[in-house]
């Protein structure tokens, strides 16, 4: 079916003689077959959104619909990838038309070329369901890819074989209640507007380990949770994400670059391939994909984008993968929103922002989450949603931010002046929150006792205090200060410079294990816990904050992961020595 174009506005236009095209379907615009996206329908007028550049487009253009919704491709070939915001591959675009990719380029997501060896799992004669597994692809040497029955389908298995095929040839023949014969290929297509479907969904109980010691210990994230990163520009929220991606313990990491420049994802394009996965010592290339919609690039598919990575996430989860999705930032998206509303006359909202803009986010965070797959095998798989927020001059109490904020249970808070301060990751621990704390109780217990969750709160108690007593400090200097005040502002001083600052350069620095982070924090807070004491014994505090183990101490989270616990266990030795010595009256330090 064709219509006309009546009206361009950038990347929006209106066309007539639509009438039976459906809002969401897909549009080929022009000559040069744009792909666009109706918005919604008035008689046999449909807005367009198009998610190229539509300069040259005029009134008496045709506009032809595939009646199809916009949806992304799904099968080997994803992983060691990077698309756009609306999954087309960049590199193989590259190789067809050149650096500048020209409009109405039209490649197709999935490589139809490429063969891939498939292993037949399941038997001839097997009734199956949705979600049940028919086979497995090595896809890449970290992921195994489980090629599955599509949702909404079930029957007996008529035909099945292994061998190695392109991702549209047939690998199984399915017969449902019918009679019907449906041949199975590969390669599943999904609407990305539409979340995928689970058994069932639970609340997030296990934390996903970043290796980022003021994320694990002060402010986790449950798998399956939520996270947004807000801070001003140039405190640190790309090198957050980076950090996630590099050291998360989750099984694919869908990388979004949404809006943000072009540089921060040649960064990630550049240093992904030479990391190594820390788990199995395979590039960690080899469990993402990159969706690249940076600043340059069309707004109407930086909108898009988030949808593609969240499908494609959805994907790999009911594989029985854990997924962690990245997007920086929704800042940019909620803008793009912005435009395309405005371009379409809608009442705007709070500062020009759509009045839908809190639903469309919460649509988005709330297909995170850990599930029970479909398929009678007993799988689950999750999906962690951390988006960063880019307020504009740092003002959190903007929309998209407080949008976020209501939606979210963890909150890490950038501040500009640790970030100048040199500290990081710069994350304010007295703005920051985790609403997850309760959930993952359990786990902490189970793993390191009841001492993890108390050495946790009383960190948090120690900052506060230091920040109470530093407008104490600020007025009458901190000579006035009792020894217990100055003791704890000594501790707080190495809780943030010793524990909480992290050099993402030094190996040994950039990645923390729970065990590290627990041992470290115990050494710090029994040091408070000593001094404490010998204070009440009358001990000398300048002798006490100048023992030779100070030092040591600082640089304790330098010590190699392997060897940590012989090197913490001798910091503890000596520091109760050292501390004994004073109490006793030992030599001046």
């Amino acid at each position: 079916m064709s219509g006309t174009i009546t009206k361009v506005s950038g990347p929006l236009m209106v066309a007539e003689g639509l009438a039976d095209a459906n809002v969401s379907d897909v549009v080929r615009v022009g000559a040069s077959g744009l792909i666009g996206e109706i918005l919604n329908m008035t008689g046999d007028q449909a807005s367009i959104q198009v998610y190229e550049e539509t300069s040259g487009l005029g009134p008496g253009d045709k506009v032809i619909t595939t009646g199809l919704p916009l949806s992304v491709e799904l099968g080997p070939g994803m992983l060691d990838n990077i698309y756009d915001g609306i999954q087309r591959p960049l590199p193989e675009m590259r190789a067809l038309t050149g650096d500048s990719i020209t409009r109405g380029a039209n490649v197709p997501a999935l490589n139809r070329n490429k063969k891939w060896d498939f292993t037949a799992t399941a038997s001839v004669g097997a009734h199956l369901a949705a979600g049940d597994e028919l086979g497995t692809v090595q896809e890449t040497s970290a992921i195994l890819h489980r090629i599955m029955v599509p949702p909404g389908l079930s029957g007996t298995l008529k035909s099945i074989q292994s061998g190695s095929f392109t991702v549209t040839d047939t690998v199984a023949v399915l017969t449902d209640e019918k009679g019907v014969d449906h041949e199975l290929p590969m390669m599943q297509r999904w609407p990305v507007r539409i979340a995928r479907p689970y058994a069932k969904k639970y609340v997030p109980s296990r934390p996903m380990n970043s290796g980022q010691r003021i994320i694990d210990t002060l402010f986790p994230i449950a798998k399956g949770g939520t996270a947004a990163v807000p801070g001003p520009f140039g405190s640190g929220k790309t090198v957050v994400q980076h950090q996630l991606a590099k050291w998360s313990d989750v099984d694919i990491v869908i990388y979004i670059g949404c809006g943000e420049r072009g540089n921060e994802m040649t960064d990630v394009l550049m240093e992904f391939p030479e990391l190594k996965d820390p788990r199995n010592g395979e590039p960690l290339m080899k469990r993402t994909v990159l969706i690249a919609n940076t600043s340059d690039m069309p707004v109407a598919a930086r909108e898009a984008s988030i949808y593609t990575g969240i499908t494609i996430a959805e994907y790999f989860r009911d594989m029985g993968y854990d997924v962690a999705v990245l997007a920086d930032s929704t800042s940019r998206w909620a803008e793009a929103l912005r435009e395309i509303s405005g371009r379409l006359e809608e009442m705007p909202g709070e500062e020009g922002y759509p009045a839908y803009l809190a639903s469309r986010l919460a649509q988005y965070y709330e297909r995170a989450g850990v599930v029970k797959c479909l398929g009678s095998e007993d799988r689950e798989g999750s999906i962690t949603a951390i988006g960063a927020v880019s307020p504009p001059g740092g003002d959190i109490s903007e929309p998209v931010s407080q949008a976020t904020m209501r939606i979210v249970k963890v909150f890490w808070g950038l501040d500009s002046a640790l970030a100048y301060a040199r500290h990081f990751p710069a994350i304010n621990w007295l703005t920051s929150y985790s609403l997850y704390i309760d959930n993952l109780r359990a786990w902490y217990t189970e793993q390191f006792g009841e001492s993890y969750i108390k050495n946790r709160e009383k960190a948090l108690r120690i900052l506060q205090e230091e920040s109470e007593l530093q407008e104490i400090v600020r007025l009458v200097g901190q000579d006035a200060l009792s020894a217990d005040d100055r003791l704890t502002l000594e501790t707080a001083r190495m809780i943030r410079e010793d524990f909480l600052q992290q050099n993402a350069f030094v190996d040994e620095d950039a990645y923390s294990s729970y065990l590290k982070q627990y041992r470290l924090l115990s050494m710090v807070l029994e040091y408070d816990a000593l001094c404490r004491d010998a204070l009440l014994k009358n001990a000398d505090m300048n002798k006490l904050f100048g023992i030779p183990v100070r030092e040591r101490i600082g640089r304790a989270k330098m010590a190699d992961p392997n060897a940590f616990n012989e090197v913490y266990d001798d910091i503890e030795k000596q520091m109760k020595a050292e501390i004994n010595d004073v109490i006793a009256g030992g030599e001046e330090v």
